[in-house]
């Protein structure tokens, strides 16, 4: 030990130069660690709104849009198809779309903003296959009815608002995604009215 005088003011500043360098070290280190927390720019893009100009499809036609990684069906549905609607609920398991499988304000008899156009995502509700668009001849699966989504791989049905038939495998109606209309010919999938 040695009996020299300790010098408080050098002690002072080396503390104080090594928590300085100390914190620096903590700071270069956190940055880029809570900077790993963020979403990646593939990530961003998967979650990122849709857009699809509706204004271009054919009454009665479907068109695919991949939104989440997920195929979302867009159906212009025909005056016919609309008024159909309200024809077979009593053959529907979930005709009033009581499950929370939609929106709010898609909890209607067509499930969506618009009465003419649907917008479902095209997953069955049983195990995930793609049910088949069927136009004007869906009566060999369901008498009476002539639009609908026929899952071939277990045979489950659906009408053209996605309401699920009873007595098939999927157990609800087809998931409906936030949707909304900036402006009457542009649909944007991934954001609910108001947030645009």
């Amino acid at each position: 030990m040695s009996n020299a005088p300790v010098d408080n003011g050098r002690r002072r500043f080396l503390t104080a130069a090594t928590s300085v360098v100390g914190g620096v070290g903590v700071v270069g280190v956190a940055v880029p660690f809570i900077g790993s927390w963020n979403p990646s720019a593939r990530a961003k893009a998967a979650g990122a709104p849709v857009e699809v100009n509706v204004g271009k499809i054919e009454p009665g036609q479907l068109v695919r849009a991949e939104w989440r990684g997920k195929p979302v069906y867009v159906v212009r549905r025909t005056e016919k198809i609309v008024a159909d609607l309200g024809n077979h609920e009593a053959q529907l398991r979930d005709p009033n779309s009581e499950e929370p499988q939609q929106p709010e304000y898609a909890k209607n008899a067509h499930r969506s903003i618009n009465p003419e156009i649907m917008v479902a995502l095209g997953v069955c509700t049983h195990l995930g296959c793609a049910p088949t668009h069927h136009k004007g001849d869906f009566e060999q699966h369901v008498a009476g009815v002539t639009d609908g989504f026929f899952c071939p791989c277990h045979g489950s049905k659906f009408d053209m608002a996605g309401r699920v038939f009873s007595g098939v495998p999927a157990p609800t109606n087809l998931m409906v995604p936030e949707h909304s209309f900036p402006k009457a010919d542009t649909l944007l999938i991934g954001v609910a009215p108001g947030e645009a």
